[in-house]
C-alpha cells in the first residue's frame, strides 16, 4: 500500500496439495468438516503432523450431538481416503501403510466458557486478522500469488487426468515486475515438482513449460532462461517422506503471498469461532467488496478481537493512497450492514457447514464461490453496490 511508485520486483510462492504441510492442512480441515457434518455447533482445533508413513492428530474438540458419527475409525478411514486422493502410494508414504495416531481430546472448559459465555458467542481467542484485495487480477488478488496458484493447479489437473510421471509434491514461485505499482511482466518462474526416478529432466522441462505457457498470458511470460524447473536436478522423494509436514506452516501461501500483512494465525483445523479463520474470511470479504465497489484499487482491513468478547476491539481500513477515500465512512457503512461478532460472521457467511477441506489447498482467497456447498462465500461481491451507493 506504499506511495513509492518506483519499479520493483515482488515474488510469491504456492505449493501443491501433495506438499507435506498441505497434506496436514487438508487432514485438519477434513476433521473440521467431519465434526461440522455431525454437529453444526462443534468446536474443533485440530493439528496434524505427517512424516514417513505416519500421521499424528492432536487438539481439542467439543461435540454436542451425533458423536458416534465422528469415531476414530471414521476419521481414520477418511484420512486414508484423502491421502489416496492426493496421490500418495509411495513406499515411504502410502495411504494403506500409514499408521494414524489420534490424540484429539475434549476442549478445555476454560476456553469453552469464554467462547460460549456471551449470547452471540465470544471470540475463541484474542488476535489480529487482515483482509486484502486489489485490482491486479479479476479475482482481486495480487498477481504473483494468483499466477503461482494457477500454475500448480494446472500441473495438478494434468497429473490427475493423465498417466503422468509427476508426483503429488510441487512448489511454484513467481516474480513479478511492477511499474508505477502496477504488475507489468513476470521476470522469473521457479517450479519444482516430484517425478518418477526414470524420467529424463528434459522431458520434465518440456511438459512443465507446456503447462506454464497454458497458465500465463504470453505477453507477461518471462524468457525461457528465466524459467527454472527442478533446479536441483532431481525430486523423486517428496511429501511427508521427504520432509515432515505440519498444519499451519503455509499461512502466506494461504493468503496473499506476502503482498499484505498477516496476523500470524493459521486457518486450517479451526472451526468458525476461531477468529483466526472467520475474521480473516470476513476481512477479505469486506476488502474485496470495497475494491469491487470502485472506490479504491486496493483495500487493507485489520480486525482485532479478545477471547470471550463478541465484537472486534478495533477496525482499521486503508485504501489506495490515490483514491482519496474516507476510511471512517466506509467503516460506518460496513458496521451498519455486517455484524462482525463470531456469530454474526458465521451467520453472514454461512460458516457452520462442512465447507473447509476445499479451502486448504491453493489459497483460501481468490477462489470462486460454490453455491452448491456454500464454500468460499467470502469471495462474493454482493456488498459492493451497497458500499458504492451509501458512500
Amino acid at each position: 500500500m506504499s506511495k513509492n511508485l518506483e519499479n520493483y520486483i515482488f515474488t510469491s510462492e504456492s505449493v501443491s496439495e501433495g506438499h507435506p504441510d498441505k497434506v496436514c492442512d487438508q487432514i485438519s480441515d477434513l476433521v473440521v468438516d467431519l465434526y461440522m457434518k455431525a454437529d453444526r455447533n462443534s468446536r474443533v482445533a485440530c493439528e496434524t503432523l505427517a512424516t514417513t508413513n505416519r500421521v499424528i492428530l492432536s487438539g481439542e474438540v467439543k461435540i454436542i450431538e451425533n458423536s458416534d458419527k465422528v469415531s476414530n475409525e471414521i476419521i481414520d478411514e477418511n484420512i486414508r481416503k484423502k491421502i489416496k486422493e492426493i496421490g500418495y502410494e509411495q513406499e515411504g508414504f502410502h495411504w494403506e501403510k500409514i499408521k494414524i495416531e489420534n490424540y484429539l481430546h475434549e476442549q478445555s472448559q476454560d476456553i469453552s466458557q469464554g467462547v460460549d459465555a456471551e449470547k452471540f458467542i465470544g471470540a475463541g481467542d484474542q488476535g489480529i486478522m487482515f483482509g486484502f484485495a486489489c485490482s491486479e487480477t479479476d479475482s482481486l488478488m495480487p498477481a504473483p500469488i494468483f499466477y503461482s496458484h494457477k500454475i500448480l493447479m494446472a500441473l495438478s489437473s494434468y497429473r490427475k487426468k493423465n498417466d503422468s510421471f509427476f508426483g503429488p509434491d510441487s512448489k511454484s514461485q513467481v516474480s513479478m515486475k511492477y511499474e508505477g505499482n502496477k504488475p507489468k511482466e513476470i521476470t522469473s518462474i521457479v517450479l519444482s515438482t516430484q517425478h518418477l526416478p526414470e524420467i529424463d529432466n528434459s522431458k520434465i522441462r518440456d511438459k512443465v513449460l507446456e503447462i506454464i505457457e497454458g497458465s500465463v498470458p504470453s505477453d507477461i511470460m518471462p524468457k525461457s532462461k528465466e524459467i527454472l524447473i527442478n533446479p536441483t536436478g532431481r525430486f523423486v522423494i517428496g511429501g511427508p517422506d521427504g520432509d515432515t509436514g505440519l498444519t499451519g506452516r503455509k499461512i502466506i501461501v494461504d493468503t496473499y503471498g506476502g503482498s499484505a500483512p498477516h496476523g500470524g494465525g493459521a486457518f486450517s483445523g479451526k472451526d468458525y469461532t476461531k477468529v483466526d479463520r472467520s475474521a480473516a474470511y470476513i476481512a477479505r470479504y469486506l476488502a474485496k467488496n470495497v475494491v469491487a465497489s470502485g472506490l479504491s484499487k486496493k483495500c487493507l482491513i485489520q480486525l482485532s478481537y479478545a477471547i470471550g468478547v463478541a465484537k472486534p476491539i478495533s477496525i482499521y481500513l486503508e485504501t489506495d493512497h490515490d483514491s482519496d477515500v474516507n476510511s471512517k465512512k466506509i467503516i460506518q457503512i460496513i458496521n451498519s450492514h455486517v455484524d462482525l461478532s463470531p456469530n454474526g460472521i458465521k451467520t453472514y457467511l454461512n460458516l457452520d457447514k462442512p465447507i473447509y477441506e476445499p479451502t486448504s489447498t491453493y489459497g483460501h482467497f481468490g477462489r470462486n464461490f460454490i453455491p452448491e456447498t456454500g464454500c468460499f462465500s467470502w469471495e462474493k461481491t454482493d456488498l459492493a453496490e451497497i458500499i458504492a451507493n451509501e458512500y
